[in-house]
């Protein structure tokens, strides 16, 4: 059985950077997603990688600015965030991808508890 555990969260001033980790005790890490959830909003899609390290996906909202990688070495996918923004601020949170839509918090399992970024104007 895989855990997740994320970490790398804090707070940060618009225009800055985090670099999120995700984790893998147990087993090793296979293709994962990160996911958000804002304050009385949804969980939303972040970012996925392939256990191979492609392809790749990154949410709209995201792109260009987002970047996920993987260290198969170190068992962990990281989530590199530039040019932050307010609306940014959520808790993110990575799982283990089982099959189906990418984009879709319904193909993952295994959630870590989550790391909260805040990102203040």
């Amino acid at each position: 059985q895989v855990q997740l555990v994320e970490s790398g969260g804090g707070l940060v001033q618009a225009g800055g950077s985090l670099r999120l980790s995700c984790t893998a005790s147990g087993r090793a890490v296979r293709s994962v997603g990160w996911f958000r959830q804002a304050p009385g909003k949804e969980r939303e899609f972040v970012a996925h990688i392939h256990w191979s390290g492609s392809p790749a996906y990154h949410a709209n909202s995201v792109k260009g600015r987002f970047a996920i990688s993987r260290d198969n070495a170190e068992n962990s996918v990281s989530l590199q965030m530039n040019s932050l923004k307010p609306e940014d601020t959520a808790v993110y949170s990575c799982a283990s991808y089982s099959g189906s839509d990418v984009d879709d918090a319904i193909s993952y399992w295994g959630w870590g508890k989550g790391t909260l970024v805040t990102v203040s104007s």
